[in-house]
């Protein structure tokens, strides 16, 4: 193996919002009455993402992702202007993919265009759901018709859309969501991913839960629902919440289950960098986590780039087989079992007796090739991740 073979990505954060939905627990802030501080905050990125690339070989970015928050907040200068530096500090490959998130209600189909034109070649459109009713109760701010416009804006502008839905939701009821999946099927774009609604910590649903939730046999009921309306349009299951068409499985998203490496820059962006030895051979993997308040951020990268991240740490041996299984397991298909030494640098020969203890137990299909779950598997995911957990029950 050579350092040039395992694949890496680029993650950008952007953290605003116009306003916090009470179900997310991502690294997002509200402006509220505050103004946008753009240049100010591209400049930020900037001077991170000089520090950032300085850590790696001459790897050519497989993607760039660029989530938030509410990204399409941003102009297509200030985000062209970003994408520009990127491509002067690291290359690009041919095929590299380049997604934004973006939601309706945020001034977004007259910019669509615009951002094709710096270079985007795929939007991930956070609809949520195609009924004012649940939209009011989830806290979004768009409504059904802006998203359906949105979604036809889209499709016309991007080569690749992905649209992102939630079920379970509050009141929703299955011949709701049959209507939302006959809907979504007719849009026809090559990915959609579905999440049920979970009450997260450090939310405000999870502190004051809404009511008239689904109860847990119903939402079994609706993702099997979803993924089997969704196999008869063609779309496979082809990760614990997406579904794609052939050949439209997410670049950036796949990188991450199969253990490849990526930089983040950011408030609150996670990073994953490998390095390797003169013969190629992975030595040791690190970890990072940069400032996640963006006022912090920003006031940090005056002070020094270094500044920016408030946790590195290098991956324990012993951390390996965890951290790898509770990717790699949540592709469906799973992986080839090579990557395990290739991208960690440690012998397969290690976890053995974890994967025959997995395989005993069900969980894991015996295959000389992948590592895969059986359904059995599939169905307790964190059954079969937890098999490899050293001193896990």
């Amino acid at each position: 193996m050579t350092t040039t073979t395992l694949p890496l990505s680029l993650y950008i954060h952007l953290p605003w919002c116009v306003r916090k939905c009470p179900y997310c627990d991502f690294n997002s802030h509200a402006l509220n009455s505050a103004s946008l501080p753009e240049r100010e905050y591209i400049d930020a990125l900037l001077s991170d993402l000089a520090h950032t690339m300085s850590k790696i070989t001459t790897r050519p970015l497989r993607s760039i992702f660029i989530g938030g928050g509410t990204p399409n907040l941003f102009s297509a200068t200030a985000i062209g202007r970003l994408l520009e530096r990127v491509a002067r500090h690291v290359a690009l490959a041919s095929d590299v993919e380049i997604t934004l998130e973006a939601n309706p209600g945020a001034g977004e189909a007259k910019r669509f265009v615009d951002y094709r034109n710096i270079g985007i070649n795929r939007l991930s459109l956070g609809v949520q759901s195609l009924d004012d009713g649940l939209l009011q109760a989830l806290g979004r701010i768009h409504t059904a018709d802006e998203a359906r416009q949105a979604i036809h804006v889209a499709r016309n502008v991007f080569p690749r859309v992905n649209l992102d839905f939630m079920f379970a939701l509050p009141g929703q009821t299955m011949d709701m969501l049959d209507d939302m999946l006959r809907e979504a099927q007719a849009f026809d774009v090559p990915h959609v991913s579905f999440y049920q609604l979970t009450l997260e910590p450090h939310t405000t649903f999870y502190h004051a839960p809404p009511e008239r939730l689904p109860d847990a046999d119903t939402a079994a009921a609706m993702q099997e629902r979803v993924e089997g309306m969704l196999a008869e349009a063609g779309y496979e299951r082809y990760e614990v919440s997406a579904y794609a068409q052939p050949g439209a499985m997410c670049v950036h998203n796949v990188n991450y289950w199969q253990f490849g490496d990526y930089l983040g820059i950011g408030a609150g962006a996670h990073g994953k960098v490998s390095f390797f030895d003169e013969q190629g051979q992975v030595v040791r993997v690190e970890r990072t986590i940069k400032e996640p308040h963006p006022r912090r951020y920003m006031e940090a990268i005056r002070a020094s780039p270094k500044a920016l991240t408030i946790e590195s740490r290098l991956v324990g041996r012993d951390e390996y087989a965890f951290e790898f299984m509770l990717n790699a397991l949540r592709l469906k298909n799973g992986v080839p079992r090579t990557f395990f030494p290739e991208r960690t640098g440690v012998p397969l020969a290690e976890i053995e007796a974890m994967v025959q203890d997995a395989v005993v137990r069900g969980l894991i299909v015996p295959d000389d090739a992948a590592f895969r779950t059986t359904a059995l598997g599939w169905r307790f995911l964190n059954d079969a991740v937890q098999c490899f957990l050293v001193g896990g029950e």
